[in-house]
């Protein structure tokens, strides 16, 4: 069975089940982009416009803002 790692991608900290995960107010409100991969934790490049924002991954590949309005 492959254990798959969980990154938070506002700290960058590696997510551990039962243990509690901080994100910061402003990411909390929506105000923040995603700044480090969720898959490894690395530091992504981020581009914030007017409408949006976007995030890429050297690895991942890029999610933006428009990913979580989707349905």
């Amino acid at each position: 069975m492959e254990v798959v790692e969980r990154y938070n991608p506002y700290t960058g900290l590696r997510l551990v089940d039962g243990v509690p995960d901080s994100v910061p107010a402003a990411a909390a409100l929506g105000l923040e982009p995603p700044r480090f991969c969720e898959h490894c934790g690395r530091r992504m490049i981020v581009q914030i416009s007017p409408d949006g924002w976007w995030s890429k991954c050297s690895r991942h590949g890029v999610s933006d803002s428009t990913a979580g309005e989707r349905r």
